[in-house]
């Protein structure tokens, strides 16, 4: 069987084994971080670099938080935090992906350079945001499934059937993409864990991932890392410390099929990756 390749700038990534994608906050306000790596461009770059050599494959900048309850930031704040970080790490020879939910943001870091990948919470909804990638004729695409706005999508999210619906939505939205001149092979799929979803929802999602990787024919790209439900699950309210509980989480979504998990613990999750298929277990 052919390995499925996943098109993102200028890196062709083999989906032959999970990918680890590794988590730059620069945002003051992250749930996971508290802002650590927001305090200066140099203490960014310090923390991209040792997520490379604890295994990162790729690495997802972003300049504006998206926890639960979030308020906006303007667009001229989100370039001012991303902007520096992005211009260095261009440099480097790794897939780089910018996390932003804005056309105006995408536009300037493509035209700055350097980005490989735009990983889009609201998946290219915003105006323009399509139109504009299908003018990129390489740049990889991350389109999310998330129900409201993260200021409110916590507070009661509903579903009938919380995996048709999402499968539904995301269906369209790649469907919009490809419509427009995105090629296939550069889009990637996130349902959104966390992102107007309550526990359960979450549960029945993780267990029922190969119906909806199949159903939408797209590789999955699956961020749950230090996210609430951990929490839930664990008893642990500090975010920090949900380290072991999201190890166990990227394993169980990897064994479900998911391609490229988006973490902050990089050293862990690459060890238990590398013990995970030592013993040959396989999806």
């Amino acid at each position: 069987m052919n390995t499925r390749i996943w098109q993102a700038g200028r890196f062709e990534i083999a989906l032959d084994k999970p990918k680890i994608m590794g988590i730059v906050n620069l945002t003051p306000d992250s749930l996971s971080d508290g802002g650590t790596y927001s305090q200066n461009v140099s203490i960014a770059l310090a923390h991209a670099e040792q997520l490379l050599k604890d295994g990162a494959d790729i690495l997802d900048i972003g300049g504006e938080s998206t926890r639960p309850g979030a308020d906006d930031v303007s667009l001229e704040e989100e370039w001012a935090r991303v902007q520096p970080v992005l211009a260095e790490v261009a440099k480097w020879n790794v897939p780089v992906s910018l996390d932003t939910r804005h056309t105006a943001t995408m536009e300037k870091a493509l035209a700055q350079g350097g980005v490989d990948i735009i990983n889009d919470v609201a998946a290219l909804s915003d105006e323009g945001a399509v139109a504009l990638l299908a003018q990129q004729p390489t740049t990889g695409v991350c389109l999310m499934h998330m129900q409201g706005l993260p200021k409110t999508m916590q507070l009661n999210p509903q579903y009938q059937d919380v995996v048709e619906e999402i499968t539904r939505y995301l269906k369209a939205r790649a469907a919009e993409c490809v419509q427009a001149g995105i090629d296939p092979e550069r889009i990637t799929l996130d349902p959104g864990f966390g992102f107007g979803k309550n526990l359960q929802h979450n549960i029945t999602l993780i267990q029922h991932l190969p119906e909806l990787m199949e159903a939408t024919g797209f590789p999955l790209l699956i961020g749950i890392s230090r996210k609430s439900m951990i929490g839930e699950l664990t008893g642990e309210q500090d975010a920090a410390k949900r380290v072991h509980g999201s190890v166990a989480a990227a394993l169980a979504t990897v064994a479900r099929g998911a391609q490229i998990i988006r973490v902050h613990d990089v050293k862990a999750t690459s060890d238990a990756l590398k013990v995970w298929e030592a013993l040959g277990i396989s999806a």
